[in-house]
């Protein structure tokens, strides 16, 4: 198997798919750049924020609001970030709701008490400010069954990578392997699962170091809908670092600020650099009422310069 993968790919064909991903990434970066919020670009989207009574913020949670790191558990959110996050629910004109991957308990755990609504799981689980968790739509976990030992499988083969299993996902984590036999195994894992479920009603997401499984229809996109159906906002803003960010990016009106973390290619408005300048962009966002009155309250230049 392997002599015959290597006569197909051989040094030539990977020598052209190096290059061919260094000149799409340089054509792509110039168009992607001229999107990265700039001083212009933060008045514009302070003015069109502070100016409207009803506000909705949707925000990712890891590589958004948080970094990444090797253990998905540890990634806590500290004080600052909570402290941010209450002061801008505190305006009753806001709606917050944290859209993220993370298991509804870890979003539970970590935003207790506070008038935020959750979205856990890509969009499984939904849960109002105030109310009980509801699923999105009928789900099936069965799947998991057939599909574990296949991840499993590729725990053992690399070293330092790890199975999470979520109601209704499994995820299996590689952030803490060897980068290179993390890629290689990553990409052998992405082809057994095509033909594993082929006859599954499931889909399998490739995000930032992680590979999950998930049933079908089930999006971030889909639930911001449903979230968003009883709602009439004048402005909404969403953040979002991933790939499964870009199912709510395009289920969002045209008009929506939305903001993607990292120069890649994406549906969304704009670009911001990580998670850091997300950070001071919302501590910002939560000075903006007073922004209509007193325009200097706001600095956008140290976002920027954060950037």
């Amino acid at each position: 198997v392997m002599r015959v993968r290597l006569k197909r790919y051989d040094v030539v064909r990977w020598v052209e798919d190096f290059l061919f991903a260094l000149l799409k990434r340089q054509a792509f970066l110039p168009a992607a750049t001229e999107r990265l919020l700039n001083d212009e670009g933060y008045q514009a989207f302070f003015k069109t924020f502070a100016s409207a009574k009803k506000r909705v913020l949707l925000l990712d949670y890891d590589g958004t609001l948080v970094p990444f790191v090797g253990d998905p558990k540890k990634a806590v959110p500290d004080e600052e970030l909570l402290s941010t996050l209450r002061t801008i629910v505190n305006n009753q004109s806001n709606d917050v709701s944290i859209v993220s991957g993370r298991p509804r308990q870890d979003l539970e755990t970590w935003f207790k008490g506070m008038p935020i609504s959750l979205i856990a799981e890509h969009g499984a689980w939904i849960r109002e400010a105030g109310s009980e968790w509801k699923q999105s739509r009928v789900l099936v976990s069965h799947w998991k069954d057939t599909l574990r030992p296949i991840l499993l499988l590729y725990v053992d083969r690399l070293p330092g990578a790890h199975l999470e299993e979520k109601e209704f996902s499994l995820a299996w984590h590689w952030r803490r392997a060897d980068q290179e036999q993390g890629s290689i195994r990553s990409h052998e894992l992405l082809e057994d699962l095509v033909g594993y479920t082929a006859n599954i009603d499931v889909q399998v997401l490739e995000g930032n170091k992680v590979i999950e499984v998930r049933n079908m229809g089930v999006t971030k996109g889909t639930a911001a809908e449903s979230w968003l159906s009883h709602r009439s906002p004048e402005v909404i803003a969403a953040f979002g670092d991933d790939w499964t960010d870009e199912d709510l990016f395009r289920a969002l009106p045209p008009d929506a600020l939305t903001v993607k973390v990292g120069l890649t290619n994406s549906a969304a408005r704009f670009h911001i650099s990580d998670h850091l300048a997300v950070r001071k962009l919302l501590k910002l966002l939560a000075k903006s009422p007073d922004f209509a009155k007193n325009p200097s309250v706001v600095r956008p230049q140290e976002v920027v310069e954060a950037s």
